[in-house]
């Protein structure tokens, strides 16, 4: 087709009009189609997004499985790890683990794809081997059990020898090595305690039954920490390597799934991704068309109506010749413009006449007006001379200036002006030579007279005025009274004079720099740093001054504060002085803002801190040093603290076995002796010859032996189950309930056995039913120091004594607790020392200055109370201690 074609039928289709119902019904339609291929669309790409979802939570569920499988898998090892440290633990919760791991497995392998399934596999084969090892390592402990019933007889044979020793040196090495294993074995150490056992066996000991005893105790302590450490090894071995190979076919699985994860998180991204570009096209689409159709219906309805309303708002203020735009237009549009067209016509024949009649008029008027007013109402003086300075006009305002009340007594009262108000005739001598050279003065300063014979400052602005020939007929000018401004700028000058001054007093660094960072104040000690004057630094840059020595600053705190139109704060920064040394500053920079908001100055203040950072330079050693020595100082302190642990523990275990031995002993004689009497007995019956006196003799013997076996395991048992109560509180960290008068009933149950040794009696009183909620454990620590301190201090020369313990109510929220004894009692330095850490009168006897040390922190932090101690030399000791009832809750959180 032809362009000429082409454009021919163009202007065929915009010279086409449509009206407007026409025009918004078809926009209507071009919507509505947008929308519903979007739709479409939209329906598409989210059953794609479904079917990808679904798989994806597939996935999820092999990763749950594994989770699963994880879990199933710690338990057992939980359980494993129970049942190899733990004597007391079940041994079967290893058989239902695995058995419930097992069972997992087979579960889960029907649900997993074949190469998943074999993973599945590879765990089940681990799992036979993880049990295998658990199978190996029961028999190890049963056989642990058995070597460790043989310890006590051996132990209390070794014991019995070592009491009858006379070798003091023998005796205390052998009892500190028996000391060593028994801490070995009470911290898990079997390596440990074989060695110390080999080193004890390994003594020189001359006494062929103590060597015997000694030899029966270490091998039997050899044997089980041998058998320990076969479990050891099993346990790390054979159960820790099958749960690691186990926890990476897991690993495996989970990876497995995450690969085929990630590549259906691609594919749903990609559909994401291309269902939201498909709805950004299609509504793009959509808003094109709908700014098409706006544009249409704007451009042939809107537009045209906006522009016949413009041309008739035009006519309405005036403008008559405005034309009306769209006559030509065949719908409604073009009637409404062809009636404005109309309207326009008639309004313009009608005020032609009337507007040239009046503007001629109008404009000489407002020129005449505009000049008075310009000349009456002007806050400046103007006037009017001759060249030979003869006044001929003035306006009210230079007549206030010059003190007059009128113009007219202005011009009447002043013959000569170089004589009448220039106070310096050469001024006026001047002015004319700058008035006869260029024709014109612009702000010529001088001093004048007022009427009353005040000086003034005046600023004159002038120009020459000229005939037709050329020459000057008159000066006109206006002058404005600059007086304040004069004064102000004194005023000024002598105050920047004293500020220099007073800042130039002041040992720190003071500058003030314009938005450009030029200088334009700056104190002589600054001045001092760059090795110039004050007053050669103003117009100067930082960086212009430093190069003067070869050194430079950054600008970019300045250009900061500019930014940021505000101060920085205090900083530090260093550089060098003209002198080359390094200074340390300590900086703050405060913007000045003029009426507008905007930084007009810049001021810097800054102290020399070089001292200051010298010192903290030193202080900081110094502390480093102080806190490596208080490092070292807890850590010993903590050592010596577990070894009174370990020493107290030793005691009470001491306690133990000779309260446990007295109904223990009582039931073996009497089971023995009802065995002898069951023998001879059965020999009657075998016999023949039982008698009846026979009969009841044996079954009275068997009621008297039963009620003594009954009475005395009982009792054992009783003794057991508060030492084992006893033996629980002090490993429970936690808060629990009790009734005080019971937990000390058992924690003096497990001292009892000391006295008898010390010729001592110990009497409890303690009120019924207080009950506590607080910690156990570290109360019967507090009372077991409190008493070994009494043992060991109160009664040095091992003669008798009383040692009491009170306890009873202390109002509603609290309990009093008195330990008090008899002894020597303290004097007043020691009892003011007493609770201070490794503070002992008896450290050449074994004392570590601990013990009242640890009573004092377990009262004031552990339980929350307070503790107060009375003592005098000769009067005993009496130790008081408040308690909550409920340890607070801070302490608790400890």
């Amino acid at each position: 087709m032809k362009p000429q074609a082409f454009s021919a039928i163009l202007r065929r289709v915009r010279s086409y009009s449509l009206s407007i119902g026409q025009l918004t019904f078809g926009s209507f339609l071009l919507l509505l189609a947008v929308i519903t291929a979007t739709s479409m669309a939209s329906v598409v790409a989210i059953r794609r997004i479904d079917s990808t979802f679904a798989e994806l939570q597939r996935l999820q569920d092999v990763g749950d499985i594994a989770e699963d499988i994880d879990r199933r898998m710690n338990e057992l090892r939980l359980a494993a790890r129970d049942f190899v440290t733990d004597p007391s633990a079940r041994p079967d919760r290893v058989g239902e683990a695995a058995s419930e791991l097992s069972a997992l497995l087979k579960k889960t392998r029907l649900e997993l794809a074949p190469e998943q399934q074999d993973m599945i596999d590879g765990v089940t084969q681990r799992l036979a081997n993880y049990r295998d090892g658990i199978e190996r390592v029961g028999l190890l402990i049963a056989h642990r059990a058995e070597l460790l019933a043989v310890v006590p007889p051996a132990r209390a044979k070794f014991e019995q020898a070592l009491a009858e020793v006379t070798d003091r040196a023998i005796a205390s090495s052998l009892f500190r090595s028996e000391n060593e294993i028994a801490a070995a074995l009470l911290a898990h150490d079997p390596a440990g305690a074989e060695t110390t056992a080999r080193q004890m066996r390994a003594l020189s000991i001359d006494d062929p039954a103590l060597h015997a005893a000694t030899a029966g105790y270490a091998d039997a302590v050899v044997a089980i920490a041998g058998t320990e450490g076969e479990i050891a090894r099993l346990d790390k071995e054979v159960l820790g390597t099958e749960g690691r190979l186990i926890g990476r076919v897991t690993e495996l699985l989970r990876e497995l799934s995450t690969q085929r994860g990630r590549v259906l998180s691609h594919d749903f991204a990609r559909t994401v991704a291309e269902a939201k570009w498909q709805s950004i096209v299609l509504g793009t689409i959509g808003v094109l068309i709908a700014f098409f159709a706006a544009a249409v219906v704007v451009r042939r309805t809107v537009r045209p109506l906006a522009s016949i309303a413009g041309a008739i708002r035009a006519l309405a203020a005036g403008r008559k010749d405005t034309s009306i735009p769209g006559t030509d237009v065949n719908n409604e549009i073009g009637d409404i413009a062809r009636a404005a067209e109309v309207f326009r016509r008639t309004l313009v024949d009608a005020d032609s006449a009337r507007e040239a009649a009046l503007r001629a008029l109008t404009e000489q008027r407002l020129a005449e007006e505009s000049y008075r007013k310009l000349f009456e109402a002007s806050v400046d003086g103007i006037y009017v001379t001759t060249p030979e300075g003869i006044l001929l006009n003035a306006n009210p305002a230079l007549a206030r200036i010059m003190g007059y009340d009128a113009p007219e007594q202005l011009i009447a009262n002043i013959g000569d002006m170089t004589q009448a108000i220039y106070v310096h005739a050469s001024a006026r001598g001047e002015y004319q030579q700058l008035m006869h050279r260029n024709g014109v003065v612009h702000e010529f300063e001088y001093q004048v007279f007022r009427k009353d014979g005040e000086i003034r400052w005046l600023s004159d602005s002038a120009t020459v005025v000229r005939d037709g020939d050329g020459e000057v007929v008159r000066y006109e000018g206006t002058v404005r009274d600059i007086t304040d401004q004069k004064r102000a700028e004194d005023a000024i000058a002598e105050g920047r004079k004293l500020l220099q001054q007073v800042i130039d007093t002041v040992p720190a660094v003071i500058n003030v720099k314009d938005p450009d960072l030029h200088y334009v104040l700056m104190n002589r000690y600054m001045a001092g740093i760059f090795g110039i004057e004050p007053k050669d630094a103003i117009g100067h840059t930082t960086s212009e001054l430093m190069s003067r020595y070869g050194a430079r600053k950054t600008d970019e705190n300045d250009l900061r504060v500019l930014k940021l139109k505000r101060g920085l704060g205090f900083y530090e920064e260093e550089y060098l002085d003209s002198a080359g040394n390094l200074r340390q500053w300590l900086v703050n920079k405060l913007p000045l803002l003029d009426v507008d908001g905007e930084i007009e100055h810049i001021v810097t203040v800054a102290l020399d801190i070089g001292e200051r950072k010298r010192g903290e330079q030193e202080m900081r050693k110094s502390k480093e040093a102080a806190e490596t020595a208080l490092r070292n100082l807890r850590d010993t302190q903590a050592s010596l603290i577990e070894a009174e642990k370990l020493a107290a523990l030793g005691r009470m275990v001491a306690g133990v076995a000779h309260e446990v031995n007295n109904p223990i002993g009582i039931s073996l004689t009497v089971a023995s002796a009802l065995e002898r009497k069951a023998g001879l007995f059965a020999g009657e019956v075998a016999r023949g010859d039982l008698r009846k006196s026979s009969l009841n003799d044996f079954l009275a013997t068997s009621r008297d032996a039963s009620s003594q076996l009954v009475a005395n395991l009982n009792r054992a048992a009783e003794l057991i189950q508060s030492f084992k109560q006893v033996a629980a509180d002090r490993n429970y960290s936690d808060m629990r309930p009790f009734d005080l008068a019971d937990l000390t009933e058992q924690v003096v149950l497990s001292l009892r056995p000391s006295l008898r040794k010390q010729n001592l009696t110990l009497t409890v009183d303690c009120q019924p039913s207080l009950m506590m909620n607080s910690y156990p454990g570290p109360y019967g620590q507090v009372l077991t120091n409190l008493f070994l301190n009494s043992v060991a201090h109160a009664f040095p020369n091992g003669g008798p004594g009383a040692i009491d313990i009170q306890a009873r109510a202390s109002g509603m929220d609290n309990v009093e607790i008195i330990f008090s004894d008899n002894g020597c009692g303290m004097s007043l330095d020691v009892r003011r020392r007493a609770f201070d850490p490794f503070f002992t009168t008896r450290r050449d006897q074994g004392g570590t200055g601990l013990g009242l040390h640890i009573v004092y922190n377990i009262v004031t932090n552990r339980l929350g109370g307070r503790l107060d101690l009375d003592s005098e030399p000769g009067g005993g000791t009496r130790v008081q201690m408040i308690l909550p009832r409920t340890a607070p809750v801070e302490q608790a959180a400890e």
